[in-house]
């Protein structure tokens, strides 16, 4: 009599064992590799000095240092630039205290808000539109040139992997509303507009 019952057991959990295989261990290894290319995505965004351009600066008890509370958020909107100065001698830059404004030959850059902010950021991209920006140096490859100091011929390296995972990282981190003013040209920098 118990040989039926032990086989019911057997098969209901059997049935079990099937159900998790099918149904549960797929999402939990997809979540898993999601998790793990956003970890690769961090790593290579803290260590490719995103943060040192993307990430507006401020005074700390040490000095300058990135401000985390607008993290990879760009230039600050309300941070108004007055003209650069001159280059003098053998100088062919200047850079803002916030480290997200830059003035060159190019005429004047601003960093961009990277994260996924839906109007001001990153939110609308895909994967394509990142990918190609990078491998293009056109933004999400095919519009404006993208301008010093962003090091888009070493970055171009980075293989499909890395720049999925630097994506999915930057999709995942906090939004925030900034919307960054368009680069000035060379003409209107010598002007001061």
């Amino acid at each position: 009599m118990n040989r039926p019952k032990y086989r019911q057991y057997t098969l209901a959990a059997a049935l079990v064992a099937a159900f998790v295989v099918v149904f549960v261990t797929p999402h939990v290894v997809f979540a898993q590799a999601g998790a793990d290319k956003v970890a690769r995505g961090k790593y290579l965004v803290t260590t490719s000095a995103c943060h040192d351009c993307h990430t507006p600066w401020k005074m700390g008890p040490k000095g300058p240092e990135p401000d985390m509370t607008r993290m990879l958020s760009g230039h600050p909107e309300s941070m108004e630039m007055p003209p650069p100065p001159k280059p003098i001698g053998p100088w062919i830059g200047a850079i803002a205290a916030s480290s997200t404004a830059w003035a060159g030959p190019w005429g004047v850059s601003f960093t961009a808000n990277l994260t996924p902010d839906p109007e001001t950021g990153l939110g609308k991209w895909t994967l394509k539109n990142f990918t190609d920006t990078i491998r293009n140096g056109r933004r999400q490859g095919r519009g404006r040139e993208i301008l010093p100091p962003m090091p888009i011929p070493m970055y171009k390296n980075f293989t499909d992997e890395d720049l999925a995972a630097i994506f999915a990282y930057l999709q995942s981190i906090p939004a925030i509303k900034n919307k960054v003013p368009e680069p000035l040209s060379p003409p209107a920098q010598a002007a001061g507009k």
